[in-house]
C-alpha cells in the first residue's frame, strides 16, 4: 500500500490580483487639483462640479477644494468639490 498521496497537481491555487476600488478621499477633506477621490466600476457615484470622470470611471478633483458626497434622488450618490473661496462666500 502507499504509504504517501499521490503527486497529482492540485484544482486550486489561483487568484486575481486585487483591485484597490473604493472611496479614497472621504467627504470634509481638502484636495488639490488631479487628487483621486473615488476608483469605481460604473458611476455608482456620479461626479459633480468641480470633479472629472477617468476612463475606467474613475472620479477625481478638476480644481482644489473640499470635497463634498450628497445624495441625489432615490438611490443616486454625487461627489462634489468646493473651492476654498466660493466656500467662505456661500456661509
Amino acid at each position: 500500500m502507499a504509504h504517501k498521496k499521490g503527486g497529482g497537481s492540485s484544482r486550486n491555487g489561483r487568484d486575481s490580483n486585487p483591485q484597490m476600488l473604493g472611496v479614497k478621499i472621504y467627504g470634509g477633506q481638502v484636495v488639490t487639483a488631479g487628487a483621486i477621490l473615488v476608483r469605481q466600476r460604473g458611476t455608482k457615484i456620479a461626479p459633480g462640479t468641480g470633479v472629472g470622470l477617468g476612463r475606467d470611471d474613475t472620479l477625481f478633483a478638476l480644481v482644489p477644494g473640499q470635497v463634498k458626497y450628497e445624495r441625489v434622488g432615490k438611490d443616486g450618490r454625487r461627489v462634489t468639490v468646493v473651492q476654498q473661496g466660493s466656500n467662505a462666500a456661500q456661509n
